[in-house]
C-alpha cells in the first residue's frame, strides 16, 4: 500500500501498517514508489502527481481519495481503467452544513458589520432580517445537500435543490431542479449555496447571466468548488450591487492571490477552504480509510465508491 502524495501523519499510521506494507511518498516520489502498489491512499487531494505518474501505476486496484472532491484526481486514462475509486463521502456533511446555515445567518444578522463596528467603537442601532420563510437554493443534492438541505429546512428556511437531472418529492428538497436551468430559477432565491461536485458540466456554473437574474438582495454561499464560480463576473456583480454578498470558502486559486480583488471588497465574506475541517478530521478521515482497507484486505465491497465518468458517489 501506498499513501501520497504530501506524505501524510495519519492517526492511525500503527494500525494501518499492521494491516499491510506502508511506503510513503510525496509528489516527486510517487513515479518510482507505484510499481509494486495495489492501494494509493491521496491524502493531498488537489495533487495531480497521479496523472503524471501514471505510467507507473501499473498494479493499483485501488485509489482512495481523503476528500469529498475527486475532480483534481481524475483523468482520461482513470476512469477508463479498472482501478476503483473511493472518497470521504459522509465525513463532511454534517460540519458543511453547520458552515452554511452559520454563514446565512452572519449575512442575515450582519453580525461582520457589527465586529467592524465595534473596531470602530461606533453604536449604530440596525433593523436585521429574519433568516426563517427565505428561500434557498442549495446546488448539489449529494450528501453534504441533503445534510444542508435538512438543516436550513430546520431553521425554518424554504429549500429547494438543484442538481444533475430535475425531480419532484424529493425527500430532502421538494423540488429539485436541473442544475442547467439554473438561471430560470434564481429570480427568488434569497441564498443561493454551491455545493455541487466540479465536473465538466459544473464549472463555472455560476456564470454573468445566473446573476443576472438574481435579485439585488440575494446571498451567494460557496462550499464547494472555487471553479464552480466565474470569478471575473462574480467580481463585477458585487462591484455594480446587482447581489447584496457572498461568502466564499473556496477559490479557483488557493491560496488566493494577495492581488485579488476579493480581499478589498466589503461585500465578500472570505474563510480559507475550512468549511469541513471540525476538530478531529484527520482522524475522522484516516478511520474511514481503515475500515475500507479493512474490506479490501477480506474481499469485501468497498465503502463510498466513486463513479469515475460523473465525479461522485452516487447517493440517490
Amino acid at each position: 500500500m501506498l499513501t501520497s502524495p504530501g506524505v501524510p501523519d495519519l492517526p492511525n499510521a500503527r494500525e494501518i501498517e499492521t494491516l499491510a506494507e506502508v511506503v510513503y511518498a510525496d509528489a516527486d516520489r510517487l513515479p518510482e514508489a507505484l510499481p509494486g502498489a495495489q492501494v494509493l491512499l491521496v491524502w493531498d487531494f488537489f495533487s495531480t502527481a497521479l496523472r503524471d505518474a501514471w505510467q507507473s501505476a501499473t498494479d493499483l486496484e485501488w485509489i482512495h481519495v481523503a476528500a469529498a472532491g475527486v475532480d483534481s484526481l481524475l483523468f482520461d486514462e482513470l476512469r477508463v481503467s479498472d482501478i476503483t475509486v473511493t472518497n470521504a463521502h459522509g465525513a463532511f456533511d454534517v460540519p458543511i452544513a453547520e458552515f452554511v446555515l452559520a454563514s446565512i445567518l452572519a449575512h442575515d444578522k450582519q453580525l461582520h458589520r457589527s465586529k467592524e463596528l465595534q473596531r470602530e467603537a461606533e453604536w449604530q442601532h440596525r433593523e436585521l432580517q429574519q433568516t426563517a420563510r427565505q428561500r434557498a437554493l442549495v446546488v448539489g443534492t449529494g450528501g453534504i445537500g441533503r445534510a444542508t438541505a435538512r438543516l436550513l429546512s430546520a431553521a425554518g428556511l424554504k429549500v429547494t435543490g438543484a442538481g444533475r437531472t430535475g425531480r419532484e418529492r424529493d425527500e430532502d428538497f421538494g423540488t429539485v431542479i436541473a442544475s442547467s436551468d439554473l438561471a430560470d430559477h434564481v429570480g427568488e432565491v434569497d441564498h443561493l449555496v454551491l455545493i455541487a461536485p466540479l465536473t465538466n458540466a459544473t464549472r463555472g456554473l455560476l456564470n454573468s447571466e445566473v446573476l443576472h437574474r438574481m435579485k439585488p438582495s440575494a446571498h451567494v454561499v460557496n462550499v464547494g468548488r472555487g471553479a464552480l464560480v466565474d470569478e471575473p463576473a462574480l467580481v463585477n456583480a458585487l462591484r455594480e450591487e446587482r447581489i447584496a454578498a457572498v461568502s466564499l470558502d473556496v477559490f479557483e486559486h488557493e491560496p488566493l492571490p494577495r492581488d485579488h480583488p476579493f480581499w478589498a471588497m466589503p461585500n465578500v465574506h472570505m474563510s480559507a477552504h475550512m468549511s469541513g475541517d471540525v476538530v478531529g478530521w484527520r482522524t475522522t478521515l484516516a478511520e474511514q480509510f481503515e475500515d475500507n482497507l479493512g474490506r479490501w484486505l477480506h474481499g469485501k465491497t468497498l465503502k463510498k465508491q466513486v463513479d469515475k465518468h460523473l465525479g461522485y458517489v452516487r447517493s440517490h
